[in-house]
């Protein structure tokens, strides 16, 4: 759901997994992570093939994060969303939040009804 009242609960929250993070500045997972730790937001880069991006640790999945996670920002294609949205359940994230063109209705259903 995409109220506004929604989005601005989200973006109460202030630690936020990105699921996606790229190295390159050019990726949207990129400019977007910058700019959301410029704003104050706790950023935390997941990509397996990176043990850090721009000088944060990253992780290879959200189950392999140390500290608690408010916001799962997903920036994958629709066919990896499922799997990500059970682990951002299983994690306890409050808020899943899938970035323009990704899509999946199932998995956001499922992530509504949690």
């Amino acid at each position: 759901m995409n109220t506004q009242s929604t989005i601005n609960q989200i973006l109460e929250l202030k630690t936020i997994a990105v699921v996606g993070f790229s190295p390159k500045p050019e990726r949207p997972s990129h400019y977007v992570s910058i700019y959301l730790k410029e704003m104050g937001y706790n950023v935390i880069p997941v990509n397996p093939g990176h043990k850090e991006i721009i000088g944060m640790a990253s992780y290879p999945d959200l189950i392999s994060i140390p500290e608690k996670v408010d916001v799962v920002d997903i920036f994958r294609r629709s066919e990896f969303v499922p799997p990500i949205v059970d682990a951002a359940i299983s994690i306890g994230a409050k808020a899943i939040w899938m970035q323009d063109h990704v899509i999946h209705e199932e998995a956001a259903q499922k992530a509504e009804d949690a």
